[in-house]
């Protein structure tokens, strides 16, 4: 197994997703929200549509969480990794089913600075999901063969619904005792709708789970006040 560096996470466990397609949105949600919040989150969306050129003003607030969940050939992995180690960011993703020979690319190109995520299954998929896409077992199952690879290639952080977090916390251990930095999307406080997201909890049981940094997106983004949102969901884990 690779010797993955250890990463350390906001103390502030909230990672707000900014996912809108223009600056202009996800600045104003930054601003309300900063104060209550650990991280930014930026997805494919907002990256595709603003670039790389608002990732400054973020950083300048909080660690930036760039979600590309990267998946292709090593070398192209590689390639965008790299790139991405040269932008102000502190963590990215990448696919664990892209394969261990693109898993040791992405994290030799990663650079002291930038920490890599190994995306599990993603919180939009179930079981029925994954026998859809010929993938026998549970879900959970699928997750830590997944995780398995990634920590393996040398990845210090894994990407994974609340509903697994348990049993990877059992197979690899707590972070205290050197256990993987565990990045947690579908988060959705009691009462919020799903959405589509199939496998969720709400934050106060994520994190007792062991969970470390909570990706939550539109439970803030999409309320009438994003920065009262987030404010009762700092409060909710104990910030």
């Amino acid at each position: 197994m690779s010797e993955a560096r250890r990463v350390t996470a906001p103390a502030n466990p909230i990672c707000v997703a900014l996912d809108a397609p223009d600056w202009d949105t996800n600045r104003a949600v930054a601003s309300a929200t900063a104060r209550s919040v650990g991280a930014f989150k930026i997805g494919p969306s907002a990256f595709i549509g603003s670039g790389s050129g608002p990732l400054g003003h973020l950083a300048a607030e909080r660690p930036v969480f760039l979600d590309l969940k990267l998946h292709d050939i090593p070398h192209q992995v590689a390639g965008a990794v790299e790139a991405v180690s040269r932008l102000p960011v502190a963590y990215t993703t990448v696919h664990a089913a892209g394969g261990r020979d693109m898993l040791l690319a992405a994290v030799e190109a990663a650079g002291p600075a930038l920490e890599l995520l190994g995306v599990t299954v993603l919180t939009s998929l179930d079981e029925a999901a994954l026998r859809v896409l010929g993938l026998a077992g549970s879900t959970e199952n699928a997750v830590i063969r997944l995780a398995e690879l990634a920590l393996e290639a040398g990845c210090p952080g894994l990407v994974c619904s609340p509903l697994e977090i348990g049993a990877l916390r059992r197979r690899f251990g707590a972070r205290s005792e050197g256990g993987p930095l565990l990045v947690v999307p579908g988060i959705r406080p009691d009462g919020a709708a799903a959405g589509d997201q199939r496998r969720t909890l709400p934050p106060e049981r994520a994190l007792a789970e062991g969970a470390d940094l909570l990706v939550i997106g539109r439970p803030i983004t999409a309320a009438v006040d994003p920065g009262a949102a987030a404010r009762a969901l700092a409060m909710a884990v104990g910030e």
